[in-house]
């Protein structure tokens, strides 16, 4: 789960709110296992406290408890960098000609193809330029 689709259903005043909600909501009580990579946690936490993103900002415990209540799923699990990291991330950034702000990209990438992931939920069309992982949008159609 890429953190743009976290942060729109933990703050209510998104337009995309209750879509990524519901989303979340049929991961979590479902039977299969979902991912939260550690960078997307981390992204969520600093964006969603932003006060010069959202005004007024989530508090530090908001933000905790709803990474909390992700985590009660029984089928969600944290997934981090592992030993094959590097290897994978330095191919992601020469294949994709990756730079700048697109590095945190490869990493969630990098991240998930490691673990076996085989679709990244995300809004966000930059991670299509990873052949290795495939990506879906769940907030259209």
């Amino acid at each position: 789960m890429d953190t743009n689709i976290l942060v729109y259903a933990h703050r209510a005043d998104s337009q995309w709110h209750d879509r990524a909600k519901s989303c979340i909501k049929s991961l979590a009580q479902g039977r299969i296992s979902w991912g939260l990579p550690w960078p997307c946690v981390h992204e969520f936490l600093a964006i969603a406290t932003h006060p010069g993103i959202f005004d007024p900002p989530s508090t530090v415990t908001q933000a905790i408890d709803q990474v909390n209540a992700w985590l009660e799923s029984p089928v969600a699990v944290l997934i981090g960098e592992s030993q094959e990291h590097w290897e994978i991330l330095t191919d992601l950034l020469r294949e994709g000609r990756v730079t700048g702000p697109l590095v945190h990209d490869a990493r969630v990438a990098a991240v998930c193809i490691a673990h076996g992931v085989t679709e990244l939920w995300t809004a966000d069309r930059d991670f299509s330029r990873f052949p290795g992982l495939g990506t879906r949008n769940p907030l259209q159609g």
